[in-house]
């Protein structure tokens, strides 16, 4: 229920969320960074960055993703069901429910996870929850050999620009 500008870097135009509505995904605004281009800005700042993108975990999409090199599709589709596991899962939401019942916060839709980073054999995962959208995750990844510190600090410096793309 998507139409889908597929290259090396794609991005959604019209998605169908779980209520299903369909709505716009990418700017239409004059002026405004496109999603694709937002992404791969980024990653020239970001230190050894080799892919970035972008998961609406409300509707399980992958929005957009750009990438030194290319992936199979089906790489792409998991990484956004890979994101919504590890800031939406069960286990997670459980134990964000804890934090809030502790601190007496329960009544907040505010998540307790905005930051994750994984480290692989060969690469440095950075997943980062957005502000404007807390649904949406900003996803980078780089090698091993960069700085977890600089890479943290300039990805941050990153997220309101793509984010802002929508």
């Amino acid at each position: 229920m998507c139409n889908v500008k597929l290259t090396k870097c794609f991005y959604v135009k019209r998605v169908l969320s779980k209520h299903g509505v369909v709505r716009n995904v990418v700017p239409k605004g004059k002026g405004k960074m496109s999603l694709e281009k937002a992404l791969q800005t980024s990653m020239g700042n970001i230190p050894e960055c080799l892919a970035s993108g972008y998961v609406d975990m409300d509707t399980g999409m992958l929005l957009g993703v750009h990438t030194v090199d290319s992936h199979p599709q089906e790489v792409l589709d998991t990484l956004a069901a890979a994101t919504a596991d590890m800031f939406q899962g069960s286990s997670v939401v459980q134990i964000e429910n804890m934090f809030k019942k502790f601190r007496g916060t329960e009544d907040t839709s505010d998540h307790y996870f905005q930051e994750i980073f994984v480290f692989s054999d060969n690469l440095l995962h950075v997943f980062m929850r957005t502000k404007q959208y807390p649904s949406h995750v900003v996803c980078f990844v780089c090698r091993k050999s960069a700085n977890p510190g600089m890479v943290l600090t300039k990805a941050r410096m990153a997220i309101d620009t793509v984010a802002g793309a929508l």
